[in-house]
């Protein structure tokens, strides 16, 4: 079913239900960034994520999500030219300089909140911290355009353009899309676009915003693992994300 024919707009009691959800999402997400540092390994990470949702009383989203193969883990952890999808391992460890993003799912209750965020390991360069700077105000800059009556246009555009203004990219086939009871419903939010385009925005639709941005060229390519997609270029790549409702008013965060 195509996302955009699979948009379901939310009641404000579904709506408390996923800040349920993006609340458990949010204090693992916490935890993880709380355990970052040289040495630790992603699959480490990987534990504490999967063991705070259970002890909430959630389950994790990403787990056995099908694709290539059912995904193996809790969260994706991507380094440096990674930008999505990467697989955590014992095996791999962090280090000085790189730069770390982790997504997050996590299902209670039947309803999802899914949100990600990149953080610098230690000292790192300043085009990897311009990088993560530009692409957290991309990812505000796309929750304000969140109001009814704005189109999906408008937010991909407020993404594109300020990416662009300050030098760098965007990837085109992967996006934000609609949240809810399912991981991917509609719409399809690209992180490009042109302001008026595309569906208008109503109160009750629920996306998972995230800005991906890459600091080389806007081409990716999927590694042996057939899930880590990472930069074409090996150039470096950041992530932010989170689940927001439309509202009457503001935008509504719902993974804090």
């Amino acid at each position: 079913m195509s996302w955009e024919r699979n948009i379901v707009l939310k009641s404000p009691a579904e709506i408390e239900m996923m800040k349920q959800a993006g609340h458990i999402n949010a204090l693992a997400l916490e935890e993880v960034r709380k355990n970052i540092r040289p040495g630790v390994s992603t699959g480490e990470l990987d534990e504490i994520a999967e063991t705070l949702i259970r002890d909430h009383g959630g389950t994790p989203a990403f787990l056995n999500y099908p694709g290539p193969y059912p995904y193996p883990a809790t969260i994706n952890a991507s380094i440096n030219d990674e930008l999505v999808h990467g697989l955590p391992s014992k095996k791999r460890e962090l280090r000085e300089g790189d730069i770390f993003s982790v997504d997050c799912g996590t299902v209670f209750q039947g309803f999802v909140g899914d949100s990600a965020f990149t953080v610098a390991i230690g000292e790192v360069s300043k085009e990897a911290q311009k990088l993560i700077a530009v692409t957290a105000e991309a990812l505000r800059l796309g929750i304000d355009k969140m109001r009814p009556g704005n189109h999906v246009g408008d937010v991909s555009a407020a993404i594109q353009q300020y990416v662009e203004a300050n030098g760098f990219h965007v990837p085109r086939e992967y996006s934000g899309h609609g949240v809810g009871r399912q991981m991917h419903e509609g719409p399809q939010v690209p992180n490009y676009g042109l302001p008026g385009q595309g569906l208008v925005l109503r109160p009750g639709i629920t996306i998972a915003l995230e800005p991906m941005v890459l600091a080389g060229t806007h081409r990716t390519r999927v590694l042996a693992d057939k899930w880590t997609v990472a930069s074409a270029d090996g150039s470096l790549t950041a992530h932010f994300e989170h689940s927001v409702a439309v509202n009457e008013g503001e935008p509504l965060i719902l993974t804090v």
